[in-house]
């Protein structure tokens, strides 16, 4: 057997392209399925498991989805803006706990997310590297996001533009890292989390300036009375909150008027958590009440409805690459006649000859299933990773 082994041996190295292609072929329509399964279970995991650890989530009517892939795992698709009403709302009704959620803008590819101290304890994270924010203009990192930026305690990070030209004239803000969350292994890792009002500051709605009561420059002044002065748009505004600008930073209006994406809603009990999906069921009503694990179940079920479309496409696929093989070693006996014949003369059987092309198939699967599975191995290890990037993210 070793003979035979080492003489298929030989024959496949000197055939290089040809062992490559076989090779290649047997490991992709062995490597495909399996990983589409791994990266499928574990992207079910991830959303499964954050979703069914956050009861209810309140938003703009419209797509559920996009609604839950924002506050959840803070997706691109903003959906439409609610006021800060709608968390005092649920806040008086006293059935749950309120966690606003303000999941707009980005820093370096990240995203920005605005809320409250409660949306920490709420999902067990815990600042490994530095404190907790406690003034505006500070954000904290996620573990994977901190890695990334290579930022720390006590660095800056610069909010990004939504567009690159703002008539608005909204600048980015310089926001300083006061500290880094412990590895969670879900979407917070990957987030900035502000304060609320500072991710108002950051869309414009609160801002600070100079004192115009005290300013030198009186080309800003426009007009001034006993009881009050009116600057124009040339007053400097500042783009980073520091300890000596910090008095100047103010917000103008009602704050519960002032933009949202969504509330969390963590009722006290399953009671509470009923008695308000209820209270917003009414058709006049202008906001929605979802369940993440049910928005989540209904993504999954669209998504191995098309798994079991993929699968019947790589059955076929297989089907054809299996008889290809089988065509590509026909051929080949008929191309290796002389060989054949040659082995004849020296007195082989044709057991002979078929132990000689079953060594060269065994060789090219036991290579196949090595590469098949050190790629297997390579998407299992950063399966994580994988799914953030091709399906959650």
């Amino acid at each position: 057997m070793i003979d035979n082994l080492y003489i298929a041996w030989k024959y496949l190295v000197f055939n290089k392209m040809r062992t490559a292609t076989l090779v290649a072929c047997i490991t992709l329509i062995s490597f495909l399925p399996v990983s589409l399964q791994l990266l499928l279970e574990e992207s079910e995991r991830q959303l499964l498991s954050r979703a069914d650890v956050t009861p209810l989530v309140i938003g703009a009517k419209g797509s559920s989805l996009d609604l839950v892939m924002n506050t959840l795992y803070f997706g691109d698709e903003v959906p439409e803006l609610i006021d800060m009403e709608a968390s005092d709302r649920v806040w008086e009704t006293g059935l749950a706990l309120p966690i606003p959620v303000y999941a707009r803008f980005q820093a370096r590819g990240h995203p920005i997310v605005g809320t409250t101290l409660d949306y920490f304890d709420f999902r067990g994270l815990e600042v490994e590297r530095g404190r907790m924010l406690a003034v505006l203009g500070e954000c904290v990192l996620g573990a994977s996001a901190a890695e990334h930026l290579g930022l720390g305690q006590g660095d800056s990070l610069v909010s990004s533009p939504e567009t690159l030209f703002d008539l608005a004239g909204i600048y980015p803000l310089k926001m300083k890292v006061v500290g880094v969350l412990a590895k969670s292994h879900t979407s917070d890792d990957l987030a900035v989390f502000v304060d609320l009002k500072t991710a108002w500051v950051i869309q414009g709605l609160g801002h600070g300036h100079e004192d115009v009561t005290r300013t030198k420059d009186t080309t800003v002044i426009l007009k001034r009375t006993d009881t009050n002065v009116a600057a124009s748009a040339k007053l400097y505004h500042y783009t980073e909150i520091t300890e000596k600008n910090l008095d100047s930073f103010h917000f103008h209006g009602d704050l519960s008027a002032y933009p949202i994406t969504a509330v969390i809603a963590d009722p006290y009990d399953t009671k509470s958590g009923t008695i308000l999906r209820g209270r917003f069921l009414s058709k006049e009503e202008g906001l929605q009440i979802v369940k993440p694990a049910d928005v989540i179940d209904s993504l999954l079920q669209n998504i191995f409805r098309i798994k079991n479309v993929l699968d019947a496409v790589i059955s076929v696929v297989a089907l054809a690459t299996f008889l290809a093989l089988i065509l590509v070693f026909a051929l080949s006996l008929r191309l290796r006649e002389r060989e054949i014949r040659t082995i004849f003369k020296l007195g082989c059987s044709r057991r002979t000859i078929a132990r000689l092309m079953s060594a060269e198939i065994f060789i090219i699967l036991l290579v196949s299933g090595i590469l098949c599975g050190v790629m297997i191995l390579l998407v299992n290890q950063f399966s994580n990773d994988l799914v953030r990037a091709l399906f959650i993210r």
